[in-house]
């Protein structure tokens, strides 16, 4: 299956409902929300499922991509989309395993950007957002997207960050978090 990206780029996803690729539309606005705050930006792609953000990312110009995702066979093809789109000065680099493993290993970096787009009905969004301030993940002046279903999860005060906007298209959700 192929999916299309920021200039008309192709993107190989996974057969079957193993990844959910975040919906197009959703794609295009939070990048427009972003709009003039990618390229030379350092973008964490939590949940990282086909890779889509963050080649989207790439495309759009940021510095460093980072993706954690726990599926192996998707690892493969998020490496694939990732090499084909990313130019010979910009870094991405890919965690394969447990997202709550994984976090602890980027403690020496910090991110401007991070999109995180778990399962929506599991039982990270909070471990995974307080990790996030634990190992001082976010740039002081970096921004959260968290993408969830409104009706399985209902984002919760997380101690220094602050919800600074919700967007809602259809039945996913957006929740932006900042530093208080």
């Amino acid at each position: 299956m192929l999916l299309r990206i920021y200039g008309n780029r192709q993107l190989k996803t996974l057969p079957g409902k193993q990844t959910r690729p975040t919906l197009a539309r959703v794609r295009e606005a939070i990048f427009n929300i972003w709009q003039g705050r990618i390229a030379d930006c350092r973008w964490l792609d939590l949940c990282t499922g086909t890779g889509s953000m963050g080649a989207e990312a790439l495309c759009r110009g940021a510095s460093l991509v980072v993706g954690v995702e726990k599926s192996k066979s998707a690892c493969g093809i998020i490496k694939q989309n990732w090499q084909q789109v990313a130019a010979s000065d910009q870094v991405w680099k890919l965690l394969q395993g447990d997202i709550l493993q994984q976090l602890p290993k980027l403690s020496e970096q910090q991110f401007d950007r991070i999109y995180f787009d778990p399962p929506y009905a599991s039982d990270l969004y909070k471990p995974v957002l307080e990790a996030i301030t634990r190992y001082e993940l976010l740039d002081m002046n970096g921004e959260i997207a968290v993408e969830h279903n409104p009706k399985l999860w209902t984002p919760s005060q997380i101690p220094d960050l602050e919800i600074c906007r919700q967007k809602v298209y259809g039945n996913t959700t957006v929740s932006f978090y900042s530093y208080q």
